[in-house]
């Protein structure tokens, strides 16, 4: 695909709609541009809290822990934390 794109006063592009339908941007999606000596190359900045969180809810389900379990040993965690740190139990 060979497109020509113009460069604004504020340096602002604009993309074609029918690359926009293609790669389904949106407006207010995020992309990071590379510059490898002189080709700029455009990637889309993927949010990875969204993934994070169901690789972590799949890693729960297969041990078969509850999220009260988790809450559990996070509380666990924090005190033996805040008495390695401070000397003293976590309220």
């Amino acid at each position: 695909m060979d497109i020509t794109l113009q460069v604004r006063q504020r340096g602002a592009l604009t993309l074609p709609a029918n690359l926009r339908e293609r790669y389904k941007i949106k407006p207010g999606d995020t992309y990071r541009v590379l510059d490898l000596d002189g080709i700029l190359v455009l990637t889309p900045m993927v949010p990875m809290v969204p993934e994070l969180a169901r690789e972590i809810e799949r890693a729960r389900i297969e041990a078969g822990l509850s999220v009260e379990d988790l809450l559990a040993a996070l509380r666990e965690q924090r005190t033996r934390y805040a008495q390695e740190k401070y000397g003293r139990k976590r309220r």
